[in-house]
C-alpha cells in the first residue's frame, strides 16, 4: 500500500515529502547532497526562528514498496498553525530553487492546499481522487489531470497512481499539470508576504527571569517554546519542582526582553496563575524550572560537537558560499554567535530527526547554561537599555477587523480587485437584475442533482450566468402556461390525436378522468383566497379595462405569470427576513445572485 495514501501521524502535524523528479543514479548519494544543500538555502530564514513544537526537519527515506527513496519529515505544530503554513513556503521555495525536486504535503485533513482553493477546483478532484496528482515543483502547484482516453496525458480517475508514474507524468508534462490560475493565486494569496511576515509573528515583552535564563535565552531564544508549553500542559508534579527553584535561584532575578511568537504569547496571558510566594518570579521562570526538573543530565553524545557529524562539513561550505557569516572575522563575537546560531539549527534539523531519544528541551537548556558565562552585574546594568516592547494591541480585535477577516476567509473568487469604486456603487444601486432572478431560479431547477444533494451551476461560482432560455422557457411554459398558449383543461382536447383516440380507447379514458379531475379542482378551489395570491398576465390590463366597464366580471382562468409571481415571492421572503440569513437569500447568495437591502424598510 502507499504510505502517502494513508498518512497517520499525530494530530496538528503536517508531513512533507521532496522526491526526485527525474531518474539518478546512486539516488542515497545525491539525495544526501541536495540535503546539505536545503539546509544551507533555508539556514537564514530558520536559525532566528521559533517553533511552537517541533521544527522544520528533512532526513532521508529509504525506498519502500512503491514509493521511491526521497527526503521528508513531519513537523508537530500544535497550536500555531502559522508554523505549518511556513512549511508550506519552504517547499515552494525550495522546490523553485532546486528544479529537480518535487514537494508533497499533508496534514490530518489530507490535501489541505487543495482545501485552500477549493471553490476553484475540477468537479472530479476529491479527496479520493487527489492521492499521489497534487505536487509543489518549480515553485507552482501542480496537479495530474485525469485522462478519459489513450493517449491523453494525465491519470484514470479511476485508480490511483503510484508516486513514480505521476513523478513521470509531471516531468515530462509540467505545462499540461499547471494548476490553473485560479487555484495557484488561491494559495499565493494565503502565503502572501513570506519570509518576511515571519517577523509580524514575533512579540518582544520585558519579564523578570533568573540570570541564568536570562543568558540561555542570549544564545538560544528558540528555548523558549517548550518552556512556554511546559507551564502551559503543566501538572502538580511539575509544580511540586518549582517549589525550591534549584536549577534557577529567586536571588538571581533580572528584567530582560524574551523573544516570543504571538501564539506563545497568547497562551502565557490567557493562564490564569498564582505563583508561590517564595520563588518571587513569574511565568517564564516556572516554565524553564519545569523543563529541568523533568530532565537528566545531558548525556556526552548529546554535548558532542557537530563538526563529528558526516554532514556538518559540507553544510559550513555551503553556508560560507552563500555569504551566511556575512564578512564577519572568524573568531569575532558576531562571527561565534552565527556559527552557535548555524550549529543548532544544524542539530534540530538533522541530528535530532535521526536520533529522537537524544533531543530533550530541558537536556537542551542545562547544556547551554554550563556553556554559557554571564555577569549578573552587567545583565543588571542592561536593564535600563533594554529596547522598548512591542505593542499588544493586536491581542485586541475590534469588530470592524473581525468582520474584515471573516470577508476575507470566505470572499473566494468573489472580491476581485480590479473593480473600481464606481463599479461598486453600480452593482449596489442598480446592478441587479431581477430577469437573471427568474433565469437563475429556473436554471438551478434544471440543474443536475443527486443523493448527495442539488448541484449549483458551476457558472455562479466564477463567471457570468448563462443558460439555455429556450429550453428553460418550453419547459415551463407546458408546465405552466404560456403567452399565447393557455394550460387549462381544454388543452388535453387540443393535443389529443383523433387517430390515436381510435387506437387507445384506454389513453383516451385517462384523459376524460383528468379533465374531470380538473375540472373538480377548479371549482373546489373558486371560493378560496388562493387564486388572489398569484398574479395572472392579462389581470392588470383586464382590471383597466373594468374601471371603464363595470359591468366586466373577471370569470376566465388566466395564466399565471411565472416570472413575476417567482420574484414577488422572493422578495417577500427577503423582506420577512429583516436582513438576517435565511432560505430566499442564502439560495440567491449561492447561485451569485445580490439583491440590495430594501430602502423602505431602511426609511421606515
Amino acid at each position: 500500500m502507499d504510505v502517502l495514501k494513508r498518512p497517520r501521524f499525530p494530530e496538528n502535524s503536517v508531513q512533507y515529502h521532496l522526491f526526485l523528479v527525474s531518474k539518478v543514479e546512486s539516488v542515497e548519494d545525491v539525495l544526501q547532497k541536495i540535503l546539505q544543500e536545503i539546509l544551507a538555502e533555508v539556514a537564514h530564514l530558520l536559525v532566528s526562528y521559533i517553533w511552537q513544537h517541533q521544527p522544520f526537519s528533512l532526513r532521508c527515506l529509504p525506498e519502500k514498496e512503491d514509493v521511491p527513496a526521497h527526503l521528508g519529515g513531519v513537523t508537530e505544530f500544535g497550536d500555531n498553525v502559522e508554523d505549518e503554513w511556513f512549511i508550506v513556503y519552504l517547499l515552494k521555495h525550495i522546490t523553485q530553487t532546486f528544479h529537480n525536486l518535487a514537494a508533497v504535503v499533508h496534514d490530518n485533513d489530507g490535501q489541505f492546499l487543495l482545501i485552500e482553493a477549493a471553490e476553484h477546483l475540477p468537479k472530479w478532484l476529491d479527496p479520493d481522487s487527489s492521492e499521489n496528482r497534487v505536487f509543489l515543483y518549480h515553485g507552482d502547484l501542480h496537479i495530474i489531470p485525469i485522462s478519459t482516453r489513450s493517449g491523453e496525458v494525465g491519470w484514470p480517475k479511476a485508480s490511483v497512481p503510484s508516486v513514480g508514474q505521476a513523478l513521470e507524468v509531471l516531468h515530462s508534462h509540467k505545462n499540461v499539470c499547471l494548476a490553473k490560475h485560479t487555484i495557484r493565486s488561491a494559495l499565493d494569496r494565503k502565503l502572501d508576504g513570506y519570509p518576511e511576515k515571519m517577523q509580524q509573528n514575533f512579540h518582544h515583552a520585558h519579564c523578570y527571569v533568573p540570570a541564568g535564563i536570562a543568558a540561555v535565552l542570549s544564545r538560544r531564544p528558540d528555548l523558549v517554546a517548550p518552556a512556554v508549553s511546559a507551564f502551559y500542559l503543566r501538572d502538580p508534579v511539575d509544580l511540586q519542582a518549582c517549589r525550591a527553584f534549584s536549577t534557577f535561584p529567586p536571588d538571581t532575578r533580572v528584567m530582560t526582553s524574551v523573544k516570543f511568537t504571538r501564539c506563545l504569547y497568547a497562551q502565557l496571558l490567557q493562564q490564569t496563575f498564582v505563583p508561590n510566594r517564595h520563588s518571587g518570579f513569574t511565568l517564564p521562570a516556572y516554565g524553564f524550572e519545569i523543563l529541568c526538573s523533568r530532565s537528566g543530565q545531558p548525556s556526552p553524545e548529546q554535548g558532542a560537537s557537530v563538526g563529528s557529524e558526516p554532514l556538518w562539513r559540507g553544510f559550513l561550505e555551503s553556508l560560507k558560499k552563500r555569504g551566511y557569516f556575512k564578512n564577519e572575522l572568524e573568531g569575532s563575537s558576531r562571527y561565534r554567535e552565527l556559527m552557535t546560531s548555524a550549529e543548532s539549527f544544524f542539530r534540530q534539523s538533522l541530528i535530532t530527526n535521526h536520533r529522537p531519544d537524544l533531543h530533550s528541551p530541558g537536556d537542551e537548556v542545562l547544556k547551554v547554561l554550563k556553556s554559557a558565562t554571564f555577569s549578573l552585574e552587567d545583565l543588571k546594568i542592561q536593564e535600563a537599555q533594554l529596547p522598548p516592547e512591542d505593542s499588544d494591541s493586536w491581542l485586541d480585535i475590534s469588530p470592524q477587523e473581525l468582520e474584515r477577516l471573516l470577508q476575507e476567509t470566505g470572499r473566494g473568487m468573489k472580491n476581485n480587485a480590479t473593480h473600481t469604486k464606481a463599479k461598486q456603487e453600480e452593482e449596489q444601486e442598480g446592478g441587479y437584475s431581477l430577469i437573471a432572478v427568474t433565469q437563475g431560479m429556473k436554471s438551478f431547477i434544471n440543474a443536475m442533482s443527486s443523493h448527495e444533494g442539488a448541484e449549483i451551476p458551476r457558472s455562479f461560482l466564477a463567471e457570468p450566468f448563462s443558460f439555455d432560455p429556450d429550453a428553460v422557457t418550453n419547459a415551463l411554459d407546458r408546465l405552466l402556461g404560456a403567452k399565447e398558449d393557455e394550460l387549462d383543461s381544454d388543452d388535453f382536447e387540443d393535443d389529443y390525436d383523433e387517430d390515436e383516440h381510435e387506437q387507445n380507447a384506454d389513453s383516451h379514458e385517462a384523459l376524460d378522468d383528468m379533465r374531470k379531475y380538473m375540472d373538480e379542482m377548479d371549482q373546489e378551489l373558486h371560493g378560496t383566497n388562493i387564486g388572489k395570491s398569484f398574479t395572472q398576465k392579462d389581470k392588470i390590463s383586464k382590471r383597466a379595462d373594468a374601471s371603464k366597464s363595470p359591468e366586466f366580471v373577471e370569470e376566465e382562468i388566466q395564466p399565471l405569470d411565472v416570472d413575476l409571481n417567482l420574484v414577488t415571492n422572493l422578495l417577500e421572503s427577503l423582506s420577512s427576513q429583516a436582513g438576517l440569513a435565511g432560505p430566499a437569500s442564502n439560495l440567491l447568495q449561492s447561485l451569485g445572485l445580490h439583491i440590495p437591502p430594501d430602502a423602505d424598510s431602511d426609511q421606515a
